[in-house]
């Protein structure tokens, strides 16, 4: 019963908790726009017209997703996609490399016009933020050092160290198993400290986990438990972007329907991610 219940949890925080919504200028009703964001709401795809230039926020450290290759060249699944998509609006892609935690922020400030970063869509950032279709489902695993013999489910890290990016799903994953959590800036840097044996566990991507694995086979960690329920990652704007969101689906959809996102799916990881 207990593993029953469990499950239960894992696949409702995929989803995401209730967080907290934007609030309202004092001078406007409480239901209302303030005029200043309705107008930057209805002109940012104009803007980003008008400027040629689609702004991106994005780690830049996050393989496959979005990381620099041995040239130094920004690449990846998520860097491909959005790339696409900003050709296909006729604009060019203008990437700006923050850590996780801070492109929410970032987005916030409106440094960005948009997110691309594998950010799950989730009812708690829905209610402060718009999203784009999904583009890829990702699934989480649980990863310790390669000598663990404890761990062998997501129900055995109780108590245990888990580092985690600290807002992201993973790190929900992690609270919800009363794993005492070690804050990090991106995925390399929890690899590194469960290799060191710092922490004792990473919950993350299964994409991710297993890219890395391909590149660093001696690092010594391994994959204990994956859970099977998805989580759908989509494009994250400002609330009230509905114009550029919808250009931006309409462009998903196309890509979608002529094969683009099979094919960029299966350049990164031999599969289709994007369904």
């Amino acid at each position: 019963m207990k593993k029953v219940v469990f499950s239960t949890l894992l696949s409702c925080l995929l989803l995401g908790m209730v967080g907290c919504s934007s609030s309202s200028a004092p001078s406007q009703p409480n239901n209302a726009t303030p005029p200043t964001e309705q107008a930057s709401a209805q002109n940012l795809l104009e803007k980003v017209k008008s400027e040629n230039k689609l702004v991106i926020g994005t780690e830049g450290t996050y393989s496959p997703f979005t990381f620099h290759d041995q040239s130094g060249k920004l690449t990846g699944y998520d860097v491909d996609v959005v790339t696409e998509v900003a050709k296909r609006l006729g604009v060019e892609p203008e990437f700006q490399e923050t850590q996780w935690d801070a492109m929410f922020a970032g987005l916030d400030s409106k440094r960005f016009d948009v997110i691309a970063n594998q950010v799950g869509i989730r009812p708690d950032r829905q209610e402060k933020y718009d999203f784009s279709k999904p583009y890829s489902i990702s699934r989480a695993v649980l990863v310790t050092h390669k000598d663990n013999t404890t761990v062998k489910d997501f129900k055995d890290i109780k108590g245990l160290k888990a580092g985690q990016s600290m807002t992201s799903n993973y790190a929900d994953l992690a609270r919800a198993s009363e794993a005492e959590i070690v804050g990090v800036d991106n995925f390399n840097q929890a690899i590194d400290l469960i290799a060191q044996k710092r922490v004792d566990v990473v919950i993350n991507d299964n994409l991710s986990v297993l890219d890395f694995l391909k590149h660093k086979p001696d690092t010594p960690i391994k994959v204990v438990a994956k859970n099977e329920q998805g989580q759908p990652t989509g494009f994250m704007y400002r609330k009230g972007s509905t114009e550029l969101a919808d250009a931006m689906n309409k462009v998903l959809d196309e890509m979608q329907q002529d094969g683009t996102l099979k094919s960029i799916s299966e350049k990164w990881f031999g599969e289709d991610i994007s369904k």
